[in-house]
């Protein structure tokens, strides 16, 4: 993983509600979870929601997809996977 891909995903991360976004959809397993549940259970504005998951999805933590009327979010568990790959791969690499 390039580091400043990395670094993006971090810092989008690094925010409050978009840590309890992202943490709240893990839960949510791979069948998503509907924006609306997500709100709710955050107690989040929809405007403030949408800008958070926006965000998330710019960075490829999140897809998004429509059933009908309801919109779906899902984490990719893959990029995930990458990024907590990344900042493991050169664990303890520097003790003697």
């Amino acid at each position: 993983m390039d580091t400043e891909i990395a670094a993006k995903q971090l810092a989008e991360l690094g925010h409050v509600t978009r840590l309890e976004v992202f943490r709240y959809l893990v839960r949510g397993g791979l069948k998503g979870v509907p924006v609306g549940e997500l709100q709710e259970a955050l107690g989040v504005p929809a405007s403030t929601l949408s800008h958070h998951i926006s965000r998330l999805v710019s960075v490829d933590l999140v897809k998004q997809r429509r059933e009908g009327r309801t919109l779906y979010c899902t984490p990719e568990f893959q990029v995930l996977e990458a990024l907590l790959a990344f900042m493991q791969e050169e664990c303890c690499s520097n003790e003697e």
